[in-house]
Parts: structure tokens; sequence; C-alpha cells
């Protein structure tokens, strides 16, 4: 009872509480307006009865806390907490990378520009997140034609013999190569494209202004020519701004369906009153004490009603028809009345299971806690206890960005447009859960779309080449490379190595070797590149693909490796952040189809190597018998066994008899 003891002395201030097992692991983090009160109920006699309950408290053995000022301080913790520690019993969202930043590297020498899903503290600048995903990709692009700095993946520590394709083509000003550019003429690039990106055009449109005038009267008008174009690049972005700002606020709406204890969760993206972008989430093992720690709130119409934006009006209006003639068709139809009544029965029994309350508590915390940017309002079908700590914690986190402080909204409409959004997203939701728990086959096209969002491809992907080594014990070291495209595995350009510069177990340098000859041959032949190359290995392979690219001067070429046993993916460039994706998704199906096949494809050819090598030693050791004459014997005979059981007279029929009668004398012995 040492833990009801440690219990009793805990503070009844605000604060966060960590229960542990034997092992010392965090398996629950709570957070708590009075700490001692919260803890001790899961002792009470009652909740050991609830199963959900009584499954922490068994395992529990320890429990940590930790004071702070208020509630709100207490969210942010418990957000922070879970995120590390990733306790089993709370609430984790598995996809915490899907919103695009920009990232500028302000701490590297000559700074560069990225799309990136995770954020980090390394000293860059994060900008975003962007919807849809290609927007990010797009305004890069836009970046590279108009500002000329890079996203290349080249060592600029040092300099290099000559500059890349990009150079030549007038998107980066080419600062991998001496005297190409000025440390000065760089920073100013990179200051142009950090006001651009902090959205402040008018700032940069007066910078470039005074620079056009000063380069027109040192009479460099080609220079100027290149700032008046810049000037009227910002200036057309700035005017499409201040439109999407008047047509409307922007939200996000949230919608779930909930069945046979798996979830799914859509999240709509609806920016200046218009949907830009749909988000998935998926729990398939919802922790058993999920949702049973806060104690629901009721909704009342005592809840926020915004004015409706003009977008999301219209959206409405449609949905409103769709309903009409849903109502219509089942007085029509008695026996799809009572199929509807069936499943809202259904739905019904399952939700008195699922606490949906608690969970947006947590996944709103999850998503919006410590991010650059939070939407105005927030729609979710659902109230929660801490619902309003919420609000002031979000309006505090964007009071600090800007000098307008902005309020946030978490509204739960219960009628009219924006209910009826909600329940847009909900339905979304049931078709999402069917695509993925149902074993329904998303179409091909939804899945590159899927490939190009996870492994942030700039384009859709159309074709996919995949490196596999095989050998044993360094003999007989074959590579293979398999070819995806269009939706399906194209056998015609398979193609086979044998690896002949690497003695002994070198799997890194046999990699280097195969991805060098095949690419030197792309290019001699003018061949285009693969959308990705993909490596069947883990972080050595990866990189010796890059340096083997790097060496033929390839950049930007996307390339990632997944690991046979944790079967996670790693995108070259962005290593530390490795992609562990779920076990159903789509993605992971494909790439693990096009993995398998490599290696079934190197395996094979291994094996055929080492059968013809060890079917020729026997025959090669014979007197008189040399590799022609071995050949012709397997080709006739097709195994050495078949040779072994063959008289004289048989082998003479394939060679001399002087070579029969030493084949048939040497097998007798």
């Amino acid at each position: 009872m040492e833990l009801l003891q440690k219990i009793r002395s805990i503070p009844t201030e605000p604060g966060v509480y960590l229960y542990k097992n034997a092992e010392g692991e965090v398996i629950y983090v709570g957070k708590a307006k009075n700490l001692r009160n919260r803890v001790a109920s899961y002792f009470h006699e009652g909740r050991w009865e609830d199963a959900k309950t009584g499954t922490l408290v068994r395992e529990a053995v320890d429990v940590d806390y930790i004071v702070v000022a208020n509630n709100k301080e207490a969210l942010a913790l418990e957000n922070n907490l879970i995120k590390q520690r990733k306790p089993r019993f709370n609430i984790l969202l598995r996809d915490d990378k899907t919103y695009p930043y920009v990232k500028l590297t302000l701490g590297e020498r000559w700074p560069r520009v990225y799309v990136t899903r995770r954020l980090r503290k390394d000293g860059s600048a994060y900008y975003g997140p962007y919807f849809p995903a290609n927007l990010a990709y797009r305004i890069v692009d836009l970046i590279h034609r108009n500002f000329l700095i890079p996203s290349c993946k080249v060592d600029l520590t040092r300099f290099h013999p000559r500059p890349c394709l990009q150079y030549y083509i007038k998107r980066c000003l080419g600062p991998c190569v001496k005297d190409l550019t000025t440390p000065e003429a760089y920073q100013e690039a990179v200051r142009d494209v950090k006001l651009f990106l902090e959205g402040r055009p008018t700032d940069l449109s007066k910078s470039l202004r005074q620079r056009m005038e000063l380069a027109a009267a040192a009479q460099e008008y080609e220079r100027a020519a290149r700032y008046r174009d810049l000037i009227s690049t910002v200036e057309q972005l700035q005017e499409r701004q201040r439109i999407a700002a008047a047509e409307g606020d922007d939200a996000d709406v949230f919608g779930y369906h909930y069945e046979n204890g798996m979830l799914a969760v859509n999240l709509f993206h609806m920016r200046g009153g218009k949907m830009v972008d749909r988000r998935e989430f998926f729990w398939e093992d919802l922790p058993e004490f999920a949702g049973t720690d806060v104690v629901e709130a009721d909704s009342s119409p005592s809840i926020r009603h915004p004015e409706r934006s003009e977008g999301s009006m219209h959206l409405a209006d449609d949905i409103g028809r769709v309903d009409r003639t849903d109502a219509l068709n089942n007085s029509i139809n008695p026996s799809a009345r009572k199929e509807r009544g069936l499943q809202d029965d259904k739905t019904k029994q399952d939700n008195e299971e699922f606490h949906p309350g608690p969970f947006f508590s947590t996944l709103l915390k999850q998503l919006y806690i410590g991010q650059p940017y939070v939407p105005r309002n927030l729609y979710v079908p659902v109230d929660f206890e801490d619902r309003e700590e919420l609000e002031d914690l979000l309006a505090d986190q964007e009071a600090g960005k800007s000098a307008r402080p902005m309020r946030v909204h978490i509204i739960i409409p219960l009628r009219g447009d924006k209910r009826s959004l909600i329940d847009l997203a909900g339905n979304n939701a049931k078709q999402s859960y069917d695509q993925r728990f149902r074993v329904l086959k998303p179409t091909a096209r939804k899945i590159q779309e899927e490939l190009q969002e996870t492994l942030s491809l700039p384009d859709l992907p159309k074709r996919i080449e995949c490196f596999d080594i095989s050998h044993i014990q360094g003999a007989e070291t074959v590579a293979s490379m398999v070819v995806w495209e269009d939706g399906k595995m194209k056998k015609s350009d398979y193609r086979k190595f044998i690896i002949r510069g690497v003695q002994g177990v070198d799997d890194f340098a046999s990699m280097r070797e195969v991805v060098t000859r095949r690419y030197k041959r792309v290019q001699q032949e003018n061949k285009p590149m693969p959308s990705l190359v993909l490596i069947d290995g883990g972080l050595g392979q990866l990189h010796a693909a890059a340096e083997a690219l790097e060496s033929l001067e390839i950049i930007n070429q996307p390339l990632a490796a997944i690991a046979k046993r944790e079967e996670i993916l790693y995108i070259y460039g962005q290593e530390k952040d490795p992609i562990a994706l779920d076990h159903h998704s789509p993605v992971l199906h494909l790439i693990q189809q096009i993995r398998d096949e490599a290696h079934r494809f190197a395996v094979t050819f291994h094996r055929k190597r080492r059968q013809m090598r060890d079917r020729s030693t026997e025959l090669l050791e014979i007197p008189g018998v040399g590799e022609r004459t071995t050949r012709r014997l397997l080709e006739h005979f097709g195994s050495v066994q078949a040779v072994r059981q063959a008289d004289a007279a048989a082998l003479s029929a394939v060679v001399t008899r002087v070579q029969a009668e030493a084949i048939s004398s040497h097998f007798r012995k």
C-alpha cells in the first residue's frame, strides 16, 4: 500500500500526474485541477469494478506528479509529456507529419529552403502549414525561380568543381562553386525569401523597388529588370491573399466514425471560407483507458455560434439538399428505412463504448499546442471538460506571434450550416473507415497521391526503381533492380547485376557499385530518372546509394530505403525523421510489394548463379574437361547427377571417347 500512502501526500494544487508500471515505464499521463482528488479517484471501490480503470490500476505501482500554476499550464505540460513518453493508456496521434511546412535553414553558411513535415529546434525558420500539400512545393518552386535559393542536398561546406543543372537553368545562385556568387548577394536573397515567407510583401516590395532604382541608376539594366519581375510577382501574390482574406475566416472541421473498437476521424481544412484539404486519422487499437478519465460535459445551448461564412453557407446548403433527398427516399422505401434504423441502433451501441469528448480534448491538444499556426475556429462534434482552458491556451499561443491577438474559438454547433459541415466530415469519416478497415481496395491514383504525400515527392510518382543485394557470406554477390510503373510491375525493365568490384561481404560497396552502373548508363542513354529510387536496406545502404548518385552529379533525386525488420522508411535528407507507417496503410503495402519483388528477383538470380557454380565445380576437376565441355554436358543431361549416372556410351554422344572414359572413371572412383 505504499502507492496509496504516496497519494495521500500529493498536494491539492493543479498539475500533471504520471502512472508507472513495475519496469518504471510511464503508462498514463493525466492532468487535474486538484491532483490529490483526481489521483485518489482511481482507487475508489466503484471504479475498481470498471474493467478499463482496473487494468490501469493493476499495472500501476508508482505515481509521479508535477505541480503547475494553473490549468492552462497543466494542459500544455500534459501534451508535451504524452508526445515525449507515448504512454500506452493515452490516446496517441498516429500521424504527426502530414502538415507541410517550408523550412529555411538559417543556421547554415549558405541557407537552403525545403519542404518538411517535422518541426525541430535546429536554428531554422519554419513557415506554414500549407494546404493542400502541393502548395508548399509550389511555393518552394517559386522561390527557386525568383530568388534562386536552392533545395539541393549538395555539401555546401566545401566548394565543388562545377555547378549542377539548377545553376545553368537559373534556379540557383551557385554557392557550391567558388566565385559564382558572393556571401553578400546570397544573404540579400535569403533576406528577401524570409520577408516573402513571413507574409510581409509590402516591406519586400519596398526593398526591391529601392534596389531596382539603384541598379537602373548604375546602368545595370539586367539586374534592374530582375528586381522589376520580382516586384510584379510579389504584388500579384499579395492581391490574391487579399481576395482570399475577404472571403471568410479560417476554420478546421472535425467528424468521426467509431465501430467495433476502431475509429476514423476526418479533418477538413477551410481557408478563406473554402475547403482546401482533407486529413484522415485512424485508430485500430484505442487504449482501454481512453476517455474514462475526464467527465464529458453536456452540450448546452450556451455554446457560442459565431456568424457563418459565405463559403461554409453554400457548402452546407448542398449538404441539406442531399439529406432531404435521403429522407424522401426512406419515406418511399420502408426496407431502406428499416435498414437505416438498424444502423442507427448499432452506432448508438458503439458510441456507448466510446467517449468522444475526452478523445477530442486529447486530439486537439496534440494537433494545435505548440504549432506555428492555429485557425480562428475549430468545429468539433462534442463538448469536453477543458474546452475553455484550451481556448485560452491557444489564444495566448497566437498572441505571442503577432501584434494583433487573435481569439481561437472551439465551437460545437448544434444546428444550422456549421452542424452540416460536421455531419459532412462525419460522413467522410465513415467512408474513410470503410476504406481502411473493411479492406476496400483504394484506387491506384489515390495510392500514388498518398505515396507522394508520405515521401514528400515533388511530383506524382510514375516510376519507382528498387534495388536489392543478395549473397551468401560474400560469395556470388548479385543485385537486382525491379520497376514499378503506372500502378504495376514492369518486368520488361527488370535488370540483373553481377557485382565484380567488391571482395568479401560489403553490402554498402555493392549497393554503391550497382547504383553507379545503373544511372551512369541512364545518363549515357539520355533517359529520364525515376520518380523514386527505393533501396532495400537501412541507413548504410541509403547513404551508399546517395554517394553513388552524387558521384554522377545527380542531385535532388528522390531516394528512400525501407528497413527489413522494422518496416521503417528512411528518406534521404530526412534520416533523423524515419516514417513508421500503419500496417494497414496502402502506401506501406505498395512499398513492401516492390521491395519483396526486388528481393525475390535477387535471390532467384543468386541461387541460379550458385547452382551453376556448384554444378560446374566437380566436372571441372576431371582432367581433360574444360568449361565448354562442362556446359555441353549440363545442357544435354540437365544436371551433374544425370552425368554421374550416364555410362560411357551415353557420354560419347556429347564428348569424345577419351573424355567419356575419363568422366566415367572419375565417378566410379
